[in-house]
């Protein structure tokens, strides 16, 4: 495992690889952003952006998908995984939404992690992306690529992985950290075959703990 310092000199390597990139789901405001994070688990962000379109046409606001009922939200995102169930969390989330916080996504992770179908990941990307609070969602490309280039243990869980890198990481890179290691976890770090050896500049500091 490298030392803190390597590990955040690795990071920030990264960065540089992909130094403004945000997140790929298509959203306009926090429901929809809260919305997509929810639908996007356990598929890609391209199936979810291709789901959102029409799905957000005919319920724009948590209010108008109080009124419908999950069946009435199913056919909308029956093309991606697990739809059955996101259509019941994204039915009881919004009637959360409009009984408890007015219709608006709350802003810290208490409230957030309250909502049906909302877990850690989900409330670190929208305290981050939504609302520019320091945070660091762990997904399986951020935890690939963590364990690969030897940042943290080969068993280290989600949660510890998150906690290591808010040690090592300013509060300022945080969101970008996450965003820049996505993209090169999906472009470069593959599950196989990965590629990071034809970037050297990613091994100069090889002191491990």
């Amino acid at each position: 495992m490298l030392t803190k310092e390597c590990a955040r000199q690795v990071i920030e390597e990264i960065i540089a690889l992909y130094p403004n990139v945000e997140t790929v789901l298509n959203y306009r405001n926090n429901y929809e952003l809260l919305i997509a994070v929810m639908l996007s688990a356990q598929t890609t962000d391209i199936a979810v952006n291709k789901a959102t379109v029409k799905l957000f046409e005919r319920f724009p606001t948590p209010e108008s998908v109080t009124h419908a009922s999950p069946a009435e939200i199913e056919p909308y995102i029956q093309s991606i995984g697990l739809y059955r169930n996101k259509a019941k969390y994204m039915f009881q989330c919004c009637q959360q939404l409009v009984e408890k916080y007015s219709g608006e996504v709350p802003n810290n992770r208490k409230d957030l992690e309250s909502l049906a179908g909302v877990g850690r990941k989900t409330a670190n990307v929208i305290l981050s992306v939504g609302f520019g609070i320091p945070a660091f969602a762990v997904d399986t490309h951020v935890s690939r690529v963590c364990k690969h280039h030897d940042i943290v243990p080969a068993k280290a869980t989600p949660r510890q992985i998150e906690d290591y890198i808010i040690s090592i990481l300013p509060p300022e890179l945080l969101t970008q950290a996450h965003q820049s290691i996505i993209f090169f976890g999906r472009n470069i770090c593959h599950p196989r075959n990965p590629q990071c050896e034809n970037y050297p500049q990613l091994y100069c500091c090889q002191e491990h703990i």
